[in-house]
């Protein structure tokens, strides 16, 4: 009787295949939460997409293991790899672009800002001319409608930019996890054929 026919060999082979297939699915399921977040986002980046991208992130980390290398299965593991790290990527570009959108020490492009802030104050004006007749009534309201139309122009300016370059961090960020991930097994193969010696 081999060792195949033992129930405990095969509840193994199943186990590691479900395992397998869960890694898959949660990968799946994050990138396409990823695709959808984008389809449906609009506008200026909201604070909800990095909340958005860490839950993702943590799902993929938490139930989606990172890819082994295996003897004789060099293009499945760099499938497997090139699929977790592209993952990995969306859900972090999703987390980072409020950030970059808002914060010009973390994503300085200096002449779109310079270029955004021009057309706030052109929205606004041209919110004061649209209501110019009304300004006499109240005051606060068109001061109110200037800033809210000149907001509303700079952030749509500034997302756009942002949405623009957020494939570059995407990509870098894909890069560095793949990286990580490669570095990982390859220490880990180092330690088990040294053990192996011993």
């Amino acid at each position: 009787m081999d060792d195949r026919s033992r129930p405990g060999a095969r509840g193994s082979v199943s186990t590691g295949a479900d395992r397998g297939a869960g890694d898959r699915a949660a990968v799946l399921g994050t990138s396409l939460a990823g695709v959808l977040a984008f389809a449906l986002s609009s506008g200026s980046w909201q604070w909800f997409s990095t909340y958005l991208g860490v839950t993702l992130l943590a799902l993929i980390l938490s139930f989606a293991r990172p890819p082994a290398p295996a003897p004789g299965a060099t293009f499945a593991y760099v499938r497997s790899l090139l699929a977790y790290a592209l993952v990995v990527g969306l859900c972090t570009a999703l987390a980072v672009a409020p950030a970059m959108q808002r914060w010009a020490w973390f994503f300085p492009m200096p002449g779109t800002r310079t270029k955004c802030a021009h057309l706030g104050s052109y929205a606004a004006l041209q919110a004061q001319a649209a209501v110019s007749d009304l300004s006499s009534h109240d005051r606060a309201a068109l001061a109110y409608a200037q800033n809210d139309q000149g907001e509303h122009a700079v952030n749509d300016c500034l997302a756009s930019t942002t949405t623009l370059w957020l494939p570059v961090y995407a990509l870098a960020a894909a890069l560095l996890a793949a990286l990580g991930v490669w570095l990982l097994g390859r220490t880990g193969a180092l330690r088990r054929a040294a053990g192996g010696r011993r």
